[in-house]
């Protein structure tokens, strides 16, 4: 499988390069040079498989050429055996239409330790092949951060520098990001937004004093690889409704895009899919693009749901890219305007192919509280605001056929969260067991400034492999 990037002018990669890549050299994402397709006979073919047998059938398309069956199997059975479930992204139901898919059974309790678990792998895997190091640059608004961290905490080919934006993570999300002491673990607090910190990442991506001197990669989902394993827990949630021969609607809290962006991956596989209700919480930049086609960033408020205070959200770019014929030119000026104005229109074909799969919703603060509190009143289900933005506009979407089941997907457990869960439903979620003493440990972190070289110069001067 070859790799393309959205801005058409970097070398196509293979899945090991795309992989240990991350951001292409022209600025723009990875996507396979095709999708791969299943029937309807082969869909049926996976029905009562493992998680983690699964996730080797649904992967081996994209990773052909760069990892044997048996090396897949081997890493898929070595990161999906290990969930704190048997069946690693459980369903649970809230009434005869409504389900819950918890994705928050790995071991920082977030949605993204599903992929980062594997990409963690992938990494070890493809650097010990090539006998080479891998310094990660990346930036969370939550728990990317914690995921990655504790995906790659203690490898020895992998260094990771995380920026978070000061102030503005839950307790519990900074403590699993800062109580870990490992070696090639580099936390730092920057003073400013997610967005601010997610643009220092992609500067240092093209900054030859960084990419001089070290070999960085991403974790972030614009990473491909942490796409292609989001894709896995569609099939296995479909699949229990009776996919291929029953289509599912799924309604996903939304920042970066690239969570509900693996549903639309599942879709071109042929996954039936009957809509992907896009979340967003007041920092609406995706609800505005999907209903008026106006793609326009403004300041960040911060939030009960802080994981979504993004404005602009980098995987939407892979979506305008597929839905826009594919012409990497094209959009590479389109993205140019956007950098400049920080505002562009969405083009015909770009608002017409979203709107076949997506439509969208933004919940307010209170939208997000009565959310919860319909959860645990209704189906005695206690659940996180980012779930909760979910829920609410899942529960008010429009265009879905009845009798079409609609899953939230479940993205954090609520106790990552607990106080904005405790003021909307009087209850305060405790952490699980498998998290320890969390809040007995020592932190350690960097504060920076808000200016892009203060970072760039923390990470070349503690970076093992600068030299310096």
């Amino acid at each position: 499988m070859q790799y393309l990037s959205t801005r058409g002018s970097a070398p196509a990669l293979d899945f090991e390069g795309a992989t240990l890549t991350g951001l292409a050299s022209d600025g723009g994402l990875y996507l396979p040079r095709e999708w791969p397709r299943l029937s309807e006979a082969e869909i049926r073919e996976l029905r009562g498989l493992s998680y983690a047998d699964l996730a080797v059938r649904i992967m081996r398309p994209f990773v052909a050429g760069s990892l044997a069956d048996d090396e897949l199997e081997a890493l898929c059975h070595a990161v999906y055996d290990d969930f704190g479930h048997a069946a690693v992204t459980p369903l649970a139901q809230l009434n005869e239409t409504h389900w819950l898919l918890e994705l928050f059974h790995g071991p920082t309790l977030a949605f993204k330790d599903v992929a980062l678990q594997m990409l963690g792998q992938l990494f070890e895997t493809f650097l010990a092949r090539r006998d080479q190091r891998l310094t990660i640059v990346g930036a969370t608004s939550g728990d990317t951060g914690s995921a990655a961290i504790n995906a790659v905490a203690g490898r020895e080919r992998v260094e990771i520098f995380m920026l978070h934006p000061l102030d503005r993570v839950s307790d519990v999300q900074r403590r699993q990001m800062t109580t870990v002491r490992a070696p090639n673990v580099h936390n730092i607090a920057i003073r400013g937004s997610f967005d601010d910190a997610q643009r220092h990442v992609k500067r240092m991506f093209a900054d030859e004093a960084v990419t001089g001197t070290l070999r960085i990669g991403a974790v972030n989902s614009i990473n491909w690889a942490r796409l292609m394993a989001q894709v896995v827990y569609y099939f296995a949630s479909a699949l229990q409704f009776g996919a291929p021969d029953r289509a599912v609607a799924y309604s996903v809290p939304t920042g970066n895009f690239g969570d509900v962006f693996a549903g639309y991956v599942a879709a071109q596989m042929g996954l039936p899919i009957e809509r992907l209700v896009v979340a967003t919480n007041v920092n609406d930049i995706l609800h505005r693009a999907l209903k008026d086609g106006d793609y326009s960033a403004g300041e960040t408020t911060a939030t009960i749901t802080p994981s979504m205070d993004i404005q602009v959200s980098s995987n939407f770019e892979r979506l305008l890219f597929d839905c826009g014929g594919r012409d990497g030119a094209a959009l590479a000026e389109q993205m140019r305007g956007f950098d400049e104005n920080r505002s562009m229109p969405l083009t015909n074909s770009q608002r017409e192919g979203a709107a076949r799969l997506f439509t969208s919703a933004r919940a307010d603060q209170d939208d997000t509280a009565r959310a919860l509190q319909w959860a645990y009143r209704k189906a005695g289900q206690v659940i996180d605001p980012h779930t909760g933005v979910g829920l609410h506009a899942a529960l008010h979407a429009d265009g879905i056929a009845p009798g079409t089941p609609i899953v939230t997907l479940a993205t954090a457990h609520p106790a990552k969260f607990r106080d904005a869960v405790e003021r909307a439903t009087g209850v305060r979620p405790a952490l699980p067991a498998r998290v320890g003493d969390l809040f007995g440990r020592e932190e350690h972190f960097a504060e920076l400034g808000g200016d892009y070289e203060a970072t760039r110069d923390y990470v070349l001067e503690n970076a093992a492999g600068s030299g310096r």
